[in-house]
């Protein structure tokens, strides 16, 4: 065992064996006495300026910043072999099922999600590891029920998504401190694979998810840096597309690809963690309350101006759309044609818009998505296509216009997926279907900050009924016994643990960051972790 490095867990033994090398707990470590105090420093950032957001100061473009954005010559790394094409790019969690059949969906990538899709239980984790270390080298072919799951010949693309830099990895700690889920996640990955991509003529390539600040795009570099230089790889060689999800980075978009120009390969629509960044950084607007979820569509000012926003190819890089939520709907035929014309919509709207690629998340998505680019988007990418007619001001980030109402439904719709989701991940489930869309972390965050805004700004039904913590409680009360019908393998003690905190979160004054942060506590005891090592603890 590597000196001040302690695994508190010994659930995955197998796989933990094969993962933790003294060689990987030692670039871990590294890494981590290296950046932890500045990630640190930037999470502290993040409070301070909730407090200016809070006192009233609107968010803008900085004015530091303003020659980079305004300076036309500076443009992002080509793209890197694989990355030229990425018109369809699947999603999805790191089980090995579900690595095998996203790599043969024919979408051009896969992102592996340790992120959203996943819940981090330290199985899933270190687990979903050795299932990328083994679909890098083609050794992932399995047999189960009888069935032979092979990778095809030329699978999608791999690219990887660690966990954003606000969640702590309570399993690992380095010198009695947790290290950085983000960290963990990317070393992991990086360490035990790079040099094997780039023999098999592709690269270490990695999706960054919400960040808040071009700062902390900054650490990412320095990290890649790092890393890189660690193992004796040349600069340059990662590549890394940026969700941009979270409303300050809306106003930060060509600072971050500046921070990471040499290692960029675009940005991302990520516009369901978007919707929730926007009410959590207007917590304290009451102008910022919306109507149902389902009226938040891409076509409202705030949101068509974020899209258009990064759309311009300005800096030679890819612009990605974003996640269709819908999934095939198997009993219902002509349920399913309304679903997945909204998918065409939405594939078609992107594809004209200028992006160069889209999100789906499920195989048969990927010939509806495949088709709308072929037709559209006849090159490889559209960095040509710069869209110098699109101007968007702070205003237009800001736009809180959003028709539509409280309904009923909608209220009833918030509850029922904030406590399936919610019960499933505890349960270690990162991603389920529910009322035919695909909820994870961004959709199930969405439901949260809506019902707490409701409440806490007293709006009313479209019938004119008050959204009340007491109204909230009923429908919670009358709402969770049926979770388990509608959400298969949910277990009754966690649909009552979702229960007491979403109760509890509709009381608070202001809403929590993260509910992943907040119930992480759950998977590390259960993983057998001293709480001492929990930030956040019910």
């Amino acid at each position: 065992m590597v000196n001040g490095v302690q695994i508190r867990s010994t659930v995955a033994s197998q796989a933990q064996a094969q993962l933790f090398t003294d060689g990987a707990l030692e670039f871990l470590a590294a890494l981590h006495r290296t950046f932890e105090s500045t990630r640190q420093s930037l999470l502290n950032a993040r409070e301070e300026a909730q407090r200016r957001y809070d006192s009233g100061v609107a968010l803008d473009f900085h004015p530091e910043t303003a020659h980079i954005r305004a300076e036309p010559s500076w443009q992002c790394a080509p793209p890197a072999p694989g990355l030229e094409d990425r018109r369809v790019e699947i999603t999805g969690p790191t089980d090995r099922k579900m690595v095998i059949n996203a790599l043969n969906s024919g979408a051009k990538t896969f992102m592996a999600d340790f992120e959203d899709s996943s819940a981090p239980t330290f199985a899933n984790m270190v687990n979903g590891q050795i299932n990328l270390r083994d679909a890098v080298r083609r050794k992932i072919d399995f047999e189960s029920g009888g069935k032979q799951y092979k990778l095809s010949a030329q699978p999608a693309v791999l690219i990887v998504r660690p966990r954003g830099w606000h969640l702590d990895e309570p399993r690992l700690t380095i010198d009695n401190a947790p290290i950085s889920g983000s960290i963990f996640d990317f070393a992991l990955f990086f360490y035990h694979n790079a040099k094997e991509l780039v023999r098999a003529g592709r690269g270490p390539y990695f999706y960054l998810p919400k960040m808040e600040h071009y700062l902390e795009a900054r650490l990412w570099n320095d990290i890649f840096l790092f890393s890189q230089s660690y193992i004796g790889m040349p600069h340059n060689t990662i590549r890394a597309t940026v969700l941009i999800e979270t409303l300050p980075a809306a106003f930060q978009m060509e600072e971050i690809l500046f921070e990471l120009r040499n290692h960029s390969s675009g940005l991302n629509c990520g516009r369901w963690d978007y919707i929730f960044s926007f009410i959590k950084k207007r917590r304290a607007d009451r102008s910022a309350v919306f109507p149902d979820r389902k009226d938040v569509t891409m076509s409202v000012g705030f949101m068509d101006a974020y899209t258009h926003a990064y759309a311009q190819n300005r800096r030679k890089v890819a612009a990605m759309g974003g996640m269709s939520a819908q999934i095939p709907i198997k009993d219902d035929a002509q349920a399913n044609e309304v679903a997945m014309a909204k998918v065409r919509a939405d594939k078609l709207r992107e594809v004209t818009a200028g992006h160069d690629g889209t999100w789906i998340a499920h195989p048969l998505i990927n010939q509806i998505a495949r088709k709308i680019f072929d037709e559209h988007m006849l090159g490889p990418n559209q960095y040509h296509v710069l869209r110098q007619d699109v101007k968007v001001t702070a205003a237009d980030l800001l736009n809180t216009k959003v028709p539509g109402k409280i309904t009923e439904e909608g209220i009833r719709e918030n509850v029922s997926t904030s406590l399936a989701y919610t019960a499933a991940w505890i349960g270690g489930n990162g991603c389920i279907p529910f009322n035919h869309l695909m909820e994870d972390a961004a959709t199930a965050e969405i439901t949260r900050v809506q019902l707490w805004q409701w409440a806490r700004y007293g709006a009313r039904l479209e019938t004119g009924h008050p959204v009340t913590v007491e109204y909230i409680d009923s429908l919670v009360e009358e709402l969770a016994p049926g979770v388990k019908k509608v959400a298969p393998g949910v277990k009754e003690e966690h649909v009552k643990i979702a229960a007491e905190y979403l109760k509890g979160q509709v009381r608070k004054q202001w809403p929590s960051e993260f509910l992943t942060s907040d119930l992480m506590s759950y998977l590390a005891i259960a993983d057998g972790v001293d709480p001492k090592f929990q930030k956040a603890s019910l």
